[in-house]
């Protein structure tokens, strides 16, 4: 069965914002707002529920508030009703409040908790939020060093924060998480190039465009040219080596992380496999896993996660 799943690609569906999925606590009481947190978590991403079962139930919370964190200031960027960049300017503003141990703002109550137990750095958080302010003015990349650069700040961060979950702050290993997150943008940014130019927004860099023949026009079409098949050819495998270069992550990453790790490798190399099977036409159609595919996926991370469980039972600090 194939592993592509067909979308109408002139939808451009998003998940309801985080503000719409759960009422947001009036108060900055804790608890209230790890609740919402959790919740906020749940709703949004299968994937992430997913993930969250496979590491100790003490990050799980830790997780849930990094992801909120990420999703409302990505919801802020694409779905404020105001001016986008003075909403995320205020929330990075609100950042600085938080590691400062004065959070004005639910969710930053609960990432506060986790900034504590774990002594993260602001420098990620920031560069996140100031990513999604570049979104709001930055809609095309002429170079690959660009886009990498935008990736550094877009994608990059949410696996260097996780691995400060596990008290994991070697350089070598934050830079192989460098590339995973890389690539996982990357081939997001293959897998939409159809959502995204409806959006206003080309993430194919420029000069790759230029080089295979491809012009603006033309991903206006409801089916791709040998030029765009051949240019997203390239692009894919662009994305999938940085998956290799950031595979020996999986066994150099704390135990805890591991199955969480593999799991989202896997997938990225999934959606490029999609992509593969769809003839590189993500115009047509968004090329997607499909269930079985998912639950594949799933089914080896628990594998891995069931092995690396024997060796905490035996040293007693799972948790």
């Amino acid at each position: 069965m194939s592993a592509v799943n067909a979308e109408l690609p002139q939808v451009a569906r998003r998940d309801p914002a985080a503000w719409q999925l759960s009422p947001l606590p009036v108060t900055l009481d804790l608890p209230l707002a790890e609740k919402f947190c959790r919740q906020v978590a749940a709703a949004h991403y299968e994937n992430f529920t997913v993930a969250t079962r496979l590491v100790p139930p003490s990050l799980r919370q830790d997780l849930a508030n990094v992801y909120t964190f990420a999703r409302w200031s990505d919801d802020l960027a694409d779905e404020s009703e105001g001016d986008a960049t003075a909403a995320l300017s205020a929330w990075r503003v609100g950042l600085d409040a938080c590691f400062e141990g004065l959070p004005s703002h639910p969710v930053y109550v609960a990432l506060s908790e986790t900034v504590r137990r774990h002594d993260l750095s602001i420098d990620p958080f920031a560069d996140l939020i100031d990513a999604f302010i570049q979104d709001q003015t930055v809609v095309r990349y002429e170079s690959r060093e660009q886009l990498l650069e935008y990736c550094r700040r877009s994608a990059n961060p949410v696996g260097r924060i996780v691995l400060g979950l596990a008290d994991c702050k070697a350089a070598e290993k934050m830079s192989l998480s460098d590339s995973i997150c890389t690539g996982l943008q990357l081939v997001n940014f293959w897998q939409d190039v159809r959502r995204d130019y409806l959006a206003g927004r080309i993430y194919i860099p420029a000069e790759d465009l230029r080089q295979h023949g491809v012009s603006e026009g033309m991903l206006e079409s409801p089916t791709a040219s040998p030029e765009f098949i051949s240019l997203l050819t390239d692009e894919v495998a662009w994305a999938e080596q940085y998956f290799d270069d950031g595979q020996s992550l999986v066994e150099a990453a704390p135990l805890v992380l591991r199955p969480a790790i593999q799991l989202f490798l896997e997938g990225g190399r999934g959606v490029a496999q999609a992509i593969r099977q769809s003839g590189f036409d993500t115009l047509t159609n968004r090329p997607v896993l499909q269930k079985r595919a998912k639950l594949n996926l799933a089914f080896k991370a628990a594998l891995h996660m069931m092995a690396i469980r024997v060796q905490y039972v035996f040293k007693g600090t799972w948790s």
